[in-house]
């Protein structure tokens, strides 16, 4: 889910929402908003749950976390949601309008009934679509990609919601994971290329769709397998159906995931995601090693890596920085002249770990480089003599168009300078990244397929295997 025309401001890659739907028991709301907390990562902004009986249709969005929309003090907004199939959405915020307007799922009353959709990703011809829908007569409620979708499936000629469903996503462009709902029928899509996840679970016969296995098991559910690149699914009474609408592509499941989105105790692709980071983190250790006493992770998404990179190395691993898990969605954001202590907010150094030492740093990524700057100077001020910054991902060159929120190309530290340039930017008396070929060898691959990548990964190396019809085409200027 993308909002039209919008740009990140953080200094991290984040992605844009977690999916989530199920099918089959009379506590489908209340399952569904337990599956979004466990989805939460993957969206702070908003959060919706859309329900039906199999005549009726109930439907809460709200902006704030998941808990703020659906936890304990909003057991009432639960009750309301009546039904045995429920689907939900949690949404990273952009800079585009954060308005209620924008919350999914969407719903709309078709020529067939009530229909709910909700997803993940990126259409990269929205804008195109949404233009001639528009000079067509078609009328929009939100600024959001997602709802081409819905005027793309009101418009078909097809009888059935199916057809209508696949004669829509035929005419779209893009990477993405859907889940939408009938009054009788849960589907599940990927894009052709699989670029984002979604996987099938089993709870006590209710079916589960959502984008990660995490989602699963907070509801005590059994895996049973991801959802294929060009697949849809269909859930029903009678129970599954599997087809594949699509010509076949290859395979370009996005390696960020495995990086960064993912939660770590998830199992993408089938496999685990902590196990790939302690790998990632082994493998820049043999590629970049050097004298150290200590080495830290970036809490939390650096931990796992730092993990790896402390038993490759034989070095000790400690935490000498400490993460504020409570720094909530509301916090008032400093002004322009405190805001360089902004990352105290989330991180504070362990002096007694660091005064002293050679530390080498682990993270998983650098975007624009000034949270770096901040943690290094944070570092050096509680006493480290030497900081030797390691970075989990290849440089971050380019901007994603398939569903992760990132920012103009020319605000990429390392689209802008080489990597002896960033260090003395950073402040570090070294800085390496791991290589495209030790990511993949990391991954269990032999190394990269230059004709034929086995992951997405543009964002390291400007291969876009899916086509970006709006910013070709000057739709959109604010990414390159």
């Amino acid at each position: 889910m993308t909002i039209i025309n919008s740009l990140s401001n953080d200094d991290h890659l984040h992605e844009e929402c977690g999916i989530y739907g199920i099918f089959g028991t009379s506590d489908a709301a209340a399952h569904t908003a337990l599956g979004l907390h466990a989805l939460q990562h993957r969206g702070q902004e908003a959060a919706g749950i859309v329900a039906t009986d199999g005549q009726y249709f109930n439907i809460h969005r709200g902006i704030g976390h998941v808990g703020e929309n659906f936890g304990e003090k909003n057991q009432a907004v639960l009750a309301q949601l009546v039904g045995h199939s429920a689907i939900g959405h949690t949404r990273y915020s952009t800079t585009g309008e954060t308005a209620v307007h924008n919350v999914q799922p969407l719903f709309a009353d078709l020529e067939f009934g009530g229909f709910a959709l909700c997803h993940n990703g990126n259409l990269t011809n929205a804008l195109q679509m949404r233009e001639n829908l528009v000079r067509h007569g078609s009328i929009f409620h939100s600024t959001m990609d997602t709802e081409v979708i819905i005027h793309l499936i009101a418009r078909s000629r097809n009888t059935s919601v199916i057809d209508r469903l696949i004669d829509a996503m035929r005419q779209i462009d893009g990477g993405y994971s859907l889940i939408c709902m009938s009054k009788d029928l849960l589907v599940g899509m990927r894009d052709p290329f699989g670029v984002r996840p979604l996987v099938l679970g089993n709870a006590d016969g209710a079916y589960i769709l959502c984008s990660e296995t995490c989602g699963l098991d907070i509801i005590g559910a059994d895996f049973v397998r991801d959802i294929h690149r060009g697949e849809l699914v269909i859930i029903d009474s009678k129970g599954i159906q599997s087809f594949f609408p699509f010509p076949p592509r290859p395979s370009r499941f996005c390696v960020f995931e495995y990086i960064y989105f993912a939660r770590p105790d998830s199992f993408v692709e089938g496999n685990s995601v902590y196990a790939a980071r302690k790998n990632i983190g082994k493998y820049l250790a043999y590629e970049s090693g050097v004298d150290a006493d200590v080495v830290v992770p970036v809490p939390d998404s650096g931990v796992p890596a730092a993990i790896g990179y402390s038993e490759a190395s034989n070095l000790p691993f400690d935490l000498g920085i400490i993460r504020n898990h409570y720094v909530g969605r509301t916090f008032i954001q400093p002004n322009d002249k405190v805001r360089h202590l902004g990352v105290k907010l989330k991180h504070n150094a362990n002096r007694k770990q660091l005064e002293g030492k050679r530390v080498i740093l682990v993270d998983d990524s650098i975007v624009r480089g000034t949270t770096s700057s901040k943690i290094v100077e944070m570092v050096r001020r509680a006493g480290a003599t030497e900081l030797h910054l390691r970075i989990a991902s290849p440089p971050t060159t380019h901007s994603c168009f398939y569903g992760i929120n990132t920012p103009q190309r020319e605000e990429l530290l390392a689209a802008q300078f080489d990597i002896q340039d960033m260090a003395n930017k950073i402040g570090v008396d070294s800085l390496a990244f791991i290589s495209i070929d030790g990511l993949y060898s990391a991954m269990g691959k032999t190394s990269r397929k230059n004709d034929n990548p086995q992951f997405c990964d543009a964002c390291f190396t400007g291969e876009y295997p899916i086509s970006r019809v709006d910013y070709d085409s000057g739709r959109i200027i604010h990414k390159s």
